[in-house]
């Protein structure tokens, strides 16, 4: 479909990132940036200054490093690759300008913007690749795209896609990227969710004393802190999931993945759950991970890899990870639609 500079809409995609290559240096640099915002390392700057260059970085680049290469295609990092190939497909199917960006590392978001401003992008709409609204994902993505329009072109025009972790369009593009495994026999499919901080949740509680602050808070309807709290919202996504699967609540289990330091995060981790189901009969079991919408280092190496082996070393027999949406024909169509709902006027309508 041909693009012509005078179109004056677009759409600017944004993910998490990737270092440039597996090497140890490219991910050195890659680990300093992301690390360094005060959104994902929530702490005094001269903390997180002297966390990151006393432990982290003389440390662990060479252990991601060492992750990124299990994963790494030829085309380069899963996840830069599949969301410029969604890029593609969506400009193909909304009939305008698309960019894509990465939070940390390459393609940045400056470049990205300066790419629609050329071809006359003066209105945008942001989709953060996010369901859920986490300070340490969604939120710096929209203040960062922020900063960078200030800079790059003040007058143009921006809204941002909610969260859409209940959506119909993401959830239809979930299940149906899971029909193909549901009908394994499986004893229990686990909902594996990114981890954050439970100060995280606390922090982003509007009202200062409703998240974490009893059992069941995530279960209050219409609260108003539930607008900003991950843990409600990736809860809100298996209900719907169960409810427009019919797959049964009692074969469901959340989990968190990617815990990260001292700090305790919400609950249960991914890898002790993994560990303990054997024991108590569960031995075959599917993965899906809704809070990412590519495959990355998180799904692939984590998951299918350093999961299966913690799964099957317990007692597991049978292991089986759902692909994330990555370039699913409704994940696609969720997209367009979200594109649609913006409308002609470029006012993004909310439900």
């Amino acid at each position: 479909m041909t693009m012509h500079t005078a179109c004056r809409r677009g759409v600017l995609l944004v993910n998490l990132g990737s270092p440039d290559s597996p090497c140890e240096a490219d991910v050195r640099r890659y680990l300093e940036e992301f690390l360094s915002d005060a959104k994902v390392l929530d702490m005094p700057a001269w903390a997180r200054t002297l966390l990151l260059r006393a432990i982290i970085l003389p440390f662990r680049p060479k252990k991601s490093a060492a992750a990124y290469r299990e994963i790494w295609a030829s085309e380069g990092s899963p996840l830069v690759v599949t969301t410029r190939k969604v890029c593609e497909k969506l400009q193909e199917v909304a009939g305008m300008p698309v960019a894509c960006a990465m939070r940390y590392g390459n393609p940045s978001i400056e470049s990205a913007l300066e790419h629609l401003k050329k071809q006359g992008v003066r209105r945008l709409l942001l989709v953060p690749l996010y369901p859920h609204y986490a300070m340490s994902s969604y939120e710096t993505v929209v203040e960062k795209v922020a900063a960078c329009i200030k800079k790059i072109s003040p007058e143009m025009d921006w809204q941002t896609v909610p969260p859409f972790y209940d959506e119909p369009l993401y959830i239809r593009a979930l299940v149906e990227s899971a029909k193909p495994f549901l009908d394994g026999g499986y004893q229990k499919l686990i909902f594996s969710f990114h981890g954050v901080p439970e100060r995280h949740i606390r922090k982003g509680d509007i009202t200062g004393s409703h998240c974490l602050a009893k059992p069941g808070c995530c279960e209050e309807v219409g609260h108003p802190a539930h607008a900003r709290c991950y843990r409600m919202q990736t809860r809100a996504t298996v209900r719907a999931f169960i409810k427009a699967s019919g797959w049964p609540e009692e074969k469901c289990e959340i989990v968190y993945q990617s815990r990260f330091g001292l700090d305790r995060w919400i609950q249960p981790p991914a890898d002790e759950v993994l560990r303990r189901l054997p024991s108590e009969g569960v031995r075959e079991i599917a993965l899906i991970s809704p809070a990412f919408v590519a495959d990355c280092l998180e799904t692939l190496e984590e998951m299918a890899i350093r999961g299966r082996e913690i799964f099957i070393g317990a007692g597991g027999t049978r292991y089986t990870v759902i692909p994330c949406l990555n370039e699913h024909p409704f994940w696609i169509e969720a997209l367009a639609g979200y594109v649609k709902k913006w409308g002609t006027d470029g006012c993004f309508e909310k439900e």
